[in-house]
């Protein structure tokens, strides 16, 4: 069974580092390349990757309803088809209808091969047991930009922008879906639930007002946009306040390795804690970060913490739906929670180039911290209404 689990986890890893590589995390390798090439603008490059997140947004319910009738092996099969397809579109454009077309695909693909699908996937497979396996996957995610920034960014200089992405669309055809196809099982694989001090709820829909729904998408809501609108915009507001570009980039990448390690921290707890105190140490996290840039804290601390709440907010956003509201609704659940995290996602680039060009660098780092209390007072709510309903939190 521990072999079978590995080798699940382990075709999830590889599927999510790839698919994350070649979708969200493509066009920082690529946009210069591209804008060179073909003369179109940063608003048109960026509005791009806005609608491949748009309509994965729109399409996340539909996906959630698949897995749960289904499975993630044909859905995430499906994904993989069309994250090629578009890539292999968006290798032959050259115009920007055609462009915009080929993330609109990509986005089809996003929806059904990102994290939220996956982890559909393992609540599917694994039932209540499952939350192991989600932070051991958000791991080998965590590599995603990691391996394929530099890889891409070594495909443009050999061969350009176009034949990287037609290689990408190659990698997709020839590993990832292979690796659905095969590794993927096509039931429920039984296992004994994980210890835990909670009871798993019954199975019904859950409402879009139900008070524990309306806490976990607005915490996931603000969140995404907050990540989204830092790293697209970090360098613009740590130049603003003083640091120069070379010293962005090089307090930028403290993020990932904060995120990792965050992981690797919660995969130690072996689950024994309810994942209401992974989410609130992710906001609290995330707050810090951002407040602490703003109180003049040094700039690598309050980094790392932001990146380290990321990082838990990425094991939180599957691990505590799956808790609140059991495996039996639980791929329907994180469809429907994937959706306005996703829109957010869409639409963060342009509030935040709104407000850094309406409010300025400054007041824009103000609103941000008021934008991170949001998903600390969503999470406080959470946890009284879960202490009022009688949840135990400790062993």
């Amino acid at each position: 069974m521990a072999t079978s689990r590995t080798k699940i986890i382990s075709a999830l890893g590889v599927i999510q580092i790839l698919s994350w590589g070649s979708t969200f995390y493509l066009m920082a390798p690529l946009a210069a390349a591209i804008a060179q090439d073909t003369g179109w603008s940063t608003g048109l490059l960026s509005g791009g990757v806005s609608l491949g997140l748009l309509v994965s947004g729109v399409g996340a319910p539909t996906v959630g309803r698949w897995i749960a009738r289904s499975g993630g092996r044909p859905t995430l099969a499906f994904g993989m088809v069309f994250i090629a397809a578009g890539l292999a579109l968006l290798g032959m454009a050259h115009s920007p209808a055609v462009y915009l077309l080929a993330w609109g695909v990509i986005g089809v693909g996003m929806s059904a091969g990102l994290y939220d699908a996956a982890f559909s996937t393992l609540g599917y497979i694994y039932g209540c047991d499952a939350r192991s396996a989600i932070t051991q996957l958000t791991l080998w995610g965590g590599f995603a930009s990691t391996i394929c920034w530099p890889l891409s960014a070594w495909l443009v200089d050999l061969y350009g922008w176009r034949a990287t992405c037609l290689i990408y669309t190659a990698i997709h055809l020839t590993v990832t879906l292979p690796v659905c196809l095969r590794y993927l099982p096509r039931a429920v694989i039984q296992t004994a639930p994980a210890r835990s001090d909670w009871t798993a709820p019954a199975p019904t829909k859950i409402s879009a007002f139900d008070l524990r729904f309306l806490c976990v998408a607005t915490a996931g809501v603000m969140l995404s946009l907050l990540a989204t609108i830092w790293s697209i915009h970090m360098v613009t507001i740590l130049t603003s306040k003083g640091f120069s570009i070379a010293a962005a980039i090089w307090l930028g990448t403290l993020i990932g390795p904060a995120q990792v390690g965050a992981r690797v921290l919660e995969m130690l707890g072996r689950g024994r804690h309810h994942p209401i105190w992974t989410t609130g140490a992710a906001t609290t996290l995330v707050l810090l970060g951002f407040a602490g840039l703003q109180l003049g804290f040094p700039a690598a601390i309050a980094l790392i913490a932001f990146g380290a709440g990321n990082g838990l907010w990425s094991i939180a956003r599957g691990a505590l739906p799956l808790t609140l509201f059991g495996p039996e609704t639980y791929a329907e659940t994180m469809g429907r929670l994937a959706r306005p995290m996703l829109l957010a996602s869409a639409a963060a680039p342009f509030v935040g180039a709104l407000l850094i060009e309406t409010a300025g660098p400054a007041k824009t780092m103000t609103i941000l911290v008021a934008l991170a209390i949001v998903p600390c007072i969503a999470t406080g709510v959470l946890y009284i209404d879960l202490k009022r309903n009688r949840h135990v939190f400790e062993s």
